[in-house]
């Protein structure tokens, strides 16, 4: 019977510990907290829970526009925590009571790399115990970053994490970092009441989204009361009583040296670490990056007999990229299929509102290909649907082959644009072209039937570096 240790629970290692064990494997899942990883316990499911309490209180404050009046609105954000953590305790219950059915045993404490194929493993509740495998999976994950900046450490900022357990609504909310997660709170906790704060250091938002559309999605944000200092960086933090002050340099901070902000609560969202600091992987034969991450080949083996799956390997670090990771090991491992990571697409969506979807490539992208493509774009105040429900900030933009007609890549910012987005990446992976969907006939009046639109549109013509050069 082959043996199998598989280190983290999140959504490649839960899965493929009770694959494993279903196909007759002996298999020891180590988890040093909680099972269902930063999904599920602090990630996409108490964030978008989050968001939904946040947009019902959107809702009930501009419902006059649409002529209905809902009076005073009162956001209880110790209920909310509690229906969040509600949710999370049963999703990450459930993903327990499937693994333990499977027949996997199921460890709690924290693993280090002792030998090739073999861990120690320093349990919860004390102790320490020996484990070793044929095979090893390390689904370990990643954490926030938290910068070394002087004073930071000593004002009580939080993380992703630690303010999913606020009971308080913030007077006045800093957030360091200006990406995709920065951007969800940000929305969440003005939406709730709270003056919010943006600070970054690029001079634009969003610099892998296509410079318009970073804009549209600011304004929107902006029209909703979250403020934006770009350019900055912070030199330095300190607390007086409840207020915490951030020292300001750089483009946006001022011209004469700096400048100070003042808030009741910061949060900070500068990024991800893998957590490869404790694990000695080196002791496998495996090799870390110079940011901390796993090195994989093309079907995510690391050494002989040892894969790293989900975030702890780099690259995009999203939920459905970790649980195709399972999918990609599995399939080689169980049934001889081998899949490359490099042949995958890695969609995303951003859930704020607009609602940002994206997959392949945009604009900006195109720009650098060798042979020429059209752009579609349309904007969302040309949308029926979206006048209608009075939802009109952002934009479709679809990129698309000149010579075959097939999608290269779509963006769309918008009501339900990750679901928009998703509909035209199936297009994409059938293979439909760009005349098919123009011509399709989609119900009425819906958001997708905008897809229509977006190809009767004028494209712009980029020509591609090689032409552009001749």
């Amino acid at each position: 019977m082959p043996e199998a240790l598989v280190i983290g629970a999140g959504q490649s290692g839960g899965p493929l510990a009770g694959a494993l064990a279903r196909a007759g494997w002996s298999v020891t899942l180590v988890e040093r907290e909680h099972v269902g990883g930063t999904c599920v316990n602090e990630g996409c499911t108490p964030t978008k829970t989050m968001i939904a309490s946040a947009h019902a209180a959107h809702v009930a404050r501009h419902s006059a526009a649409l002529g209905v009046h809902a009076g005073t609105v009162r956001v209880d954000l110790g209920q909310i925590v509690d229906r969040v953590q509600g949710i999370v305790g049963s999703f990450r219950e459930g993903s327990e009571a499937g693994i333990v059915q499977a027949g996997v045993q199921l460890v709690y404490g924290s693993a280090r790399f002792t030998g090739v194929r073999e861990v120690e493993v320093a349990l919860n509740g004390g102790g320490t115990r020996q484990l070793r495998a044929d095979s090893v999976f390390i689904n370990a994950g990643a954490r926030p970053r938290m910068p070394e900046v002087p004073g930071l450490a000593d004002v009580g900022a939080m993380t992703s994490r630690e303010i999913l357990h606020l009971r308080d609504l913030p007077t006045h909310l800093l957030i360091l970092g200006g990406g995709y997660i920065s951007l969800e709170f940000a929305q969440l906790f003005a939406r709730l009441g709270s003056r919010v704060t943006v600070i970054d250091t690029g001079p634009r938002l969003l610099p892998h989204e296509d410079e318009d559309v970073a804009a549209s999605l600011r304004q929107a944000l902006e029209a909703e009361g979250v403020g934006f200092v770009l350019g900055a960086q912070l030199a330095r933090a300190e607390r007086s009583g409840e207020e915490v002050t951030l020292h300001l340099t750089g483009q946006d901070a001022s011209q004469d040296g700096g400048r100070t902000l003042c808030g009741s609560h910061l949060l900070v969202a500068v990024g991800r670490i893998p957590n490869t600091e404790t694990l000695n992987v080196q002791a496998t034969g495996a090799a870390l990056d110079k940011h901390g991450f796993i090195v994989v080949d093309d079907h995510l083996q690391a050494a002989e007999g040892v894969y790293a799956l989900g975030d702890i390997k780099g690259g995009p670090a999203f939920t459905h990229i970790s649980y195709d990771d399972y999918r990609i090991v599995r399939d080689a491992v169980l049934h001889g299929q081998q899949r490359r990571v490099s042949e995958r697409p890695a969609p995303y969506t951003l859930f704020t509102d607009p609602q940002l979807g994206r997959v392949g490539l945009d604009r900006q992208q195109a720009q650098k290909l060798d042979r020429p493509t059209r752009i579609y774009t349309l904007p969302m105040t040309s949308v029926a649907r979206a006048i209608e429900t009075g939802a009109t900030a952002g934009l479709m933009r679809a990129v698309v082959d000149d010579q075959t007609d097939q999608l290269l890549g779509v963006t769309v910012l918008g009501p339900e644009g990750g679901e928009i987005m998703s509909a035209l990446q199936l297009a994409m992976m059938g293979s439909l072209t760009a005349t098919t969907l123009r011509n399709a006939v989609l119900a009425h009046p819906t958001l997708s039937e905008s897809i229509n639109n977006l190809f009767m549109g004028v494209p712009e013509v980029v020509q591609g570096k090689r032409e552009a050069a001749g």
